[in-house]
């Protein structure tokens, strides 16, 4: 396996423990509204951006045969519980580690989050070391046409790098971000969920040639194919 010309990666779930956090505070967002999310819905959330997450659940809401808040009034529940909520994240392991190794090898690096700057902002103020990576393509960038699961965002990380995505590995842990990364033409390394059992994981329709993997101390810069590695054979759905 040739080493990257950049590493690019996701921030919920991948570098910081947020996904629980997130998962929470649109479950309590949803039951106000009278709605109880299921593990499977949740996981459809992972990786996209608040918007379309908003939308998703007004969906579920009116799918559900409830009274359909707007955007603005489910929000307006869910962005003050997350508030309080993600600065509590903690560093997902072996991430600080592997951003030094990208950097003690002189690997670019790019941040690609479905989340907006200034939630990006809230989240990494506890964590001086994700200043390492400098270049950042947030949810809300305004150059950023569509939001992952499209491959925009990790075309557009790699053209502000300088470099062709093809040669680009992409970390991501949801779906959405996996399918975006893989569109893109990364070589993606998926960090299987911690909160769903590794079977079920494996199972989800990663795009072909995905490398999955269970913990960020797997991966290497060396060639080495890492311990654990399973490569999936589906389709994005």
């Amino acid at each position: 396996m040739d080493a990257p010309a950049a590493c690019l990666f996701d921030l919920d779930g991948l570098l910081l423990d947020t996904e629980p956090l997130h998962s929470e505070a649109w479950m309590q967002a949803a039951r106000h509204f009278g709605l109880a999310l299921t593990p499977d819905q949740l996981l459809a959330l992972r990786g996209r951006r608040r918007f379309d997450c908003a939308e998703q659940v007004r969906q579920w809401i009116a799918a559900a045969g409830l009274g359909v808040p707007s955007l603005e009034a489910l929000l307006a529940v869910r962005q003050p519980i997350a508030e309080v909520l993600l600065p509590q994240a903690l560093p997902m392991p072996g991430a600080p580690e592997l951003l030094a190794r990208c950097q003690g090898q002189a690997i670019p690096m790019a941040l690609v989050t479905s989340s907006s700057r200034s939630a990006v902002a809230l989240k990494a103020l506890p964590h001086p070391w994700l200043a390492a990576i400098a270049l950042r393509v947030h949810g809300d960038d305004p150059e950023l046409v569509a939001g992952k699961p499209e491959p925009d965002p990790y075309r557009l990380a790699a053209r502000r790098l300088g470099v062709d995505p093809r040669s680009c590995w992409a970390f991501e842990d949801s779906l959405a971000g996996a399918c975006s990364a893989a569109a893109a033409g990364c070589r993606v390394h998926v960090l299987l969920p911690r909160d769903r059992p590794a079977q079920d994981s494996m199972a989800l329709a990663w795009p072909p040639g995905s490398h999955l993997v269970q913990s960020l101390a797997e991966i290497h810069f060396d060639g080495r194919t890492p311990a654990g590695v399973r490569l999936s054979g589906q389709d994005c759905h």
